[in-house]
């Protein structure tokens, strides 16, 4: 009997550099370079095992609705997305930072009802809602540091990695909401149907973190 066909969904960018070496490392390598090809969908060196490079905004929902049997994305975007529809099983310990809030330096307490410019609106918004504090979201992709600055924001929540950004501009990191890093999902139903292909996989892969942190 062939072993079942399994797509794994990859987070393209910088996560990608440090994911393809822990998948060579579990037996796992793309048949062609995946950094110059325009395709999304890869074969690799096992019949039974394709890659499918996309954004890691995308990755959850690929792996939710069973398009991809598995998926690589960051801890930040599976708290935004919801991880209701697919298991965690493994934390590669890759691409770590730290989701945070911040705030201009130096800045006093903030007044009753304080504005949050973020991308990551659902972490946000469950966050302040644990610190009984009242927020008006504003939803930005990019230059959050700028918000503050501008005056549209009092306070950012965004991914830190040295802070030097924030230091740049004027800003302070305060709340430790998440440590990040990247972790494998699996959907539900392929995690039933394709247990021993994706139990073995799993296996390779936990066994190539271990090997890069002992």
């Amino acid at each position: 009997m062939s072993a079942a066909n399994i797509v794994i969904a990859l987070t393209k960018g910088r996560i990608l550099e440090e994911t393809l070496p822990l998948f060579e490392q579990a037996g796992i390598v793309p048949g062609e370079d995946v950094f110059t090809s325009r395709k999304l969908l890869f074969d690799t060196n096992l019949d039974n095992v394709k890659l499918m490079i996309i954004r890691g905004s995308d990755v959850p929902t690929y792996v939710e609705f069973g398009s991809a049997d598995m998926g690589v994305a960051g801890k930040d975007l599976i708290l935004e997305y919801g991880d209701e529809g697919f298991y965690e099983p493994l934390d590669l310990k890759i691409a770590t930072c730290r989701l945070m809030t911040a705030e201009p330096i130096g800045a006093k307490p903030a007044r009753d009802r304080i504005k949050v410019a973020t991308k990551f609106t659902n972490i946000a918004k469950k966050f302040f809602a644990e610190q009984g504090k009242q927020i008006e979201l504003i939803k930005l992709n990019g230059a959050l540091e700028l918000a503050p600055s501008l005056g549209l924001a009092d306070a950012i929540v965004d991914i830190v990695d040295t802070g030097k950004t924030l230091t740049a501009n004027g800003l302070e990191p305060k709340d430790l909401i998440a440590e990040v890093s990247s972790r494998v999902i699996v959907n539900k139903a392929a995690m039933k149907i394709k247990n021993a292909v994706i139990r073995d996989i799993l296996g390779k892969l936990r066994k190539a973190v271990e090997n890069k942190h002992s």
